[in-house]
């Protein structure tokens, strides 16, 4: 799966996102650190064990690099930036009930706007699986022989060393 790059400086009004989410009854917000165990368990139960350690890492941080959609007081979607490495957007995802709603898009651009008050003029979303959702939402744009990316870091690695 390739990456993706997006302008920072020109990413959407998150207005829209958000209204949407709120009508579906859905609250964005960036997560407080108290709520750690709770976010990693709801992880697990949707995603599996995949996503876990980069979730983790973004409560190492403060402020929390991590995003959660809250419907009748229970996440329901997370976005997380800067814990796989800087720069990087993701993990990210929303449970199968809670998709179509607006959640995803809202996620997406608290997060993204976070990176850009941090000082970053793009982001890099890594290993990307909705290609089209990130275009459409962001203005993604796919960063050319970027795959395997850093996920297959002994590939990653042999190519460096290849290359040097």
């Amino acid at each position: 799966m390739a990456d993706m790059l997006v302008r920072l400086y020109a990413l959407p009004d998150p207005v829209p996102a958000h209204a949407r989410a709120a009508r579906a009854g859905v609250r964005i917000r960036r997560a407080e650190p108290w709520e750690r165990d709770t976010l990693l368990a709801f992880v697990r139960a949707t995603f599996g064990d995949g996503w876990i350690a980069e979730c983790a890492a973004a409560f190492a941080r403060m402020p929390v690099a991590c995003f959660v959609a809250v419907r009748d007081a229970a996440i329901v979607g997370f976005a997380c930036h800067d814990v796989t490495r800087r720069n990087f957007f993701g993990p990210a995802g929303v449970a199968p009930d809670a998709r179509g709603a607006g959640a995803g898009a809202a996620l997406t651009l608290a997060a993204l706007a976070a990176m850009r008050e941090a000082g970053y003029a793009y982001a890099i979303v890594g290993g990307v699986g909705p290609a089209e959702f990130y275009a459409r939402v962001a203005g993604a744009k796919v960063i050319e022989d970027s795959t395997p990316g850093i996920y297959d870091l002994e590939v990653a690695r042999a190519a460096t060393r290849k290359n040097a």
